[in-house]
């Protein structure tokens, strides 16, 4: 027995230490381009927009409170939270298959026997102590590719879980810009339809007196139509984008408080998108895809190591005594050690099959992930250029919104001075109205088009 220990206390670190039969991971060549889609050649030091925090991105105080509130009480939040504790635990499932198992157990047994007419009753106590250990030796590395695939599985999840806080701080900023902007085009339509009704009031009074047509008060009466239908209108998206901001705040429909205007929202008129390499390591869904092809990478391991033999150890030692006072004596002790080996000879395939399953699921992984690369890029150059035409937009809408005003008021000018119809009022009030309106949508869209830029370049989750 002593020499037995001896040599399996000294085989052990090699036991502990064998191969692992997966192929060595490396991450496949993605091919990324140098710098994104019409981006010109920037300082490599300098830093991307997807590294900023989003406070420091998003600057209005309360657009920070709602996403602080989505973060605590968003139930994709808590769900992801959630995969990544059951994403733990089968870690250490799979884990502690490396590692013996001892079981301990203990017996009390009486039995009696009945008098016969040849034999006396008799009575037999049997007090029983066993501990018992069995360990399959993980020579092949089963064991460890199969927990590497799981802590790899359980880092996919925390980066699942980024990839869901990206979304949601997009989702609400989204949603906020949104709903300044209908608030604005709110504001504008309100304020449109009070001019109009004094405008038509004083036509009415005009018309009873006889100084001019009917027809007049009749187109007068089209522009405070043309606003007031616009009011509702607008008051039900806004109710339909707060109903969707209270959900993402885990809470049912309500209303949202405000912070700053929509033109008091601060951005950059220039963004960094930094190095595209850093995307690779950035990109929640990119590291995601990543890892989960770690995962099956080991898992061609566990799948080869089904070719070679099982080694298990068995133990087992304890007391067993008639009487609970000789249960710890001497005599009373027993043992045994055993260990056994098997070998597949005939599986009809399956093993050869199951290698293959394993290493065309490798491949299908490595396929997704430079899909995934190439998704991402094609995400960022959309952005940017998105971005950048947002902004050309929202200046041209700028200058038309301040040439409809000029011609608003000079037709009214030429009105009252009777050198032009109330028609021409009419048109430029209508293109007016217009033009306000598109400034006003042209300013969210470009706040937006921020928020998927800052998206797109893996921003938002970090805390």
């Amino acid at each position: 027995m002593k020499n037995l220990y001896k040599y399996f206390v000294l085989t052990l670190p090699l036991m502990l230490a064998g191969c692992t039969l997966h192929p060595k991971y490396t991450r496949p060549d993605a091919n990324i381009p140098v710098i994104y889609r019409d981006e010109a050649p920037k300082d490599a030091q300098e830093r991307s927009f997807g590294d900023a925090r989003w406070w420091e991105v998003f600057q209005d105080p309360e657009l920070q409170s709602l996403i602080r509130t989505a973060l605590q009480q968003n139930f994709d939040i808590r769900i992801a939270a959630s995969r990544i504790e059951q994403a733990r635990a089968q870690l250490g499932i799979t884990r502690s298959n490396q590692y013996p198992n001892v079981a301990g157990g203990a017996t009390a047994t009486v039995l009696r026997s009945a008098q016969g007419k040849f034999s006396p009753a008799s009575q037999l106590n049997l007090e029983d102590l066993s501990l018992s250990a069995s360990w399959e030796i993980d020579f092949w590395g089963k064991y460890r590719s199969a927990t590497e695939a799981a802590r790899a599985q359980l880092v996919a999840t925390e980066w699942g879980r980024r990839a869901v806080l990206s979304s949601l701080v997009a989702n609400i900023a989204n949603g906020y810009f949104q709903l300044r902007g209908l608030d604005l085009e709110l504001e504008i339509a309100r304020r449109t339809l009070g001019s109009r009704q004094e405008s038509l009031n004083l036509l009415s009074i005009s018309e009873k007196g006889g100084a001019i047509p009917l027809l007049d008060v009749r187109q007068a009466e089209q522009l405070v139509y043309t606003a007031s239908a616009q009011v509702p209108d607008i008051e039900r998206r806004i109710q339909q984008e707060e109903n969707f901001l209270s959900i993402l705040l885990g809470r049912y429909p309500g209303s949202i408080p405000r912070g700053q205007t929509l033109t008091e929202q601060t951005h950059a008129p220039q963004i960094p998108a930094g190095i595209p390499s850093g995307l690779l390591q950035r990109r929640p869904d990119v590291m995601q895809s990543e890892q989960r092809l770690i995962a099956l990478n080991a898992q061609i391991g566990v799948a080869r190591a089904a070719y070679f033999p099982q080694i298990v150890l068995t133990a087992g030692g304890g007391t067993q005594s008639g009487a609970l006072s000789g249960l710890f004596t001497g005599p009373s002790g027993l043992w045994s050690f055993a260990a056994g080996l098997t070998q597949p000879i005939f599986t009809a395939g399956r093993i050869r099959s199951g290698v293959k399953l394993a290493e065309a699921q490798q491949v299908e992984a490595v396929l997704a992930y430079q899909q995934t690369v190439q998704e991402a890029f094609r995400e960022v150059s959309d952005s940017l250029i998105a971005y950048q035409k947002a902004q050309e937009v929202r200046v041209q809408l700028e200058l038309l919104a301040t040439s409809a005003a000029d011609a608003s008021r000079l037709s009214n000018l030429r009105y009252k001075g009777g050198a032009a119809s109330y028609l021409e009022v009419l048109t430029n009030e209508t293109n007016l109205f217009s033009a306000e309106l598109g400034l006003a949508q042209a300013r969210s869209q470009e706040l937006i088009a921020m928020v998927q830029l800052y998206n797109a370049l893996g921003g938002g989750w970090q805390e």
